[in-house]
């Protein structure tokens, strides 16, 4: 599997690259403007952009969006509650193919109602849901910390610890974790009840 973290140009975002070695299809997650980085390692892959995922509708997260698919001609997927276009309406346990690889779709919402995590390989893409050390903020709009608690305890921590993390943002001590290391370490991750949650999630 072709693998790769590309941290933005002007700020903390990350984008990736995935790609199939034998078909050589890939897909982007959140390309973030300028992306000349991107098109950099995709030309030293030589691989073909078959999808442009957006794991949430932040223009943080699209801002680049446009411009890639105007240069590859990958097809937008996003989750069915995106409301920017998209080619793709994605929902919970959608599978998006490369060649052989299976990148398994987790609609994970709470930061925002149309957020996904990307499960592929041993590895958690979990845009603005999960960071190293911390979790999405629920105070923008359609935030909610019910449907964050949802998703970080139901489904993420539901996961096996050797799960590697990918956030979408480069906040923490480390650009990626594991799920046991952050399951033991990082203080949002611990047991509440989700009204506890709640209450935690609105402290100042």
């Amino acid at each position: 599997m072709i693998f790769e973290q590309i941290r933005a140009q002007t700020s903390d975002n990350f984008t990736y690259l995935i790609g199939e070695e034998d078909s050589r299809e890939a897909l982007v997650v959140d390309p973030t403007s300028p992306v000349s980085l991107l098109i950099s390692a995709v030309a030293e892959h030589k691989v073909r952009v078959k999808y442009i995922v957006s794991t949430h509708g932040h223009r943080d997260h699209t801002s680049g969006t446009a411009e890639l698919m105007s240069i590859t001609g990958g097809k937008i997927a996003a989750h069915i509650n995106f409301r920017q276009h998209k080619d793709i309406a994605l929902k919970d346990g959608d599978v998006l193919r490369l060649g052989l690889l299976e990148v398994n779709v987790l609609h994970t919402p709470g930061h925002s109602p149309d957020g996904i995590c990307l499960l592929v390989d041993k590895k958690l893409l979990t845009g603005d849901t999960l960071f190293v050390g911390e979790c999405g903020r629920t105070d923008l709009s359609g935030g909610d910390s019910a449907e964050l608690h949802a998703s970080l305890f139901e489904k993420i921590l539901r996961l096996e610890d050797d799960i590697v993390i990918y956030p979408g943002h480069d906040y923490g001590t480390r650009p990626f974790s594991t799920l046991g290391l952050e399951r033991r370490s990082n203080y949002t991750l611990a047991p509440r009840t989700r009204q506890e949650f709640i209450e935690f999630m609105s402290e100042p």
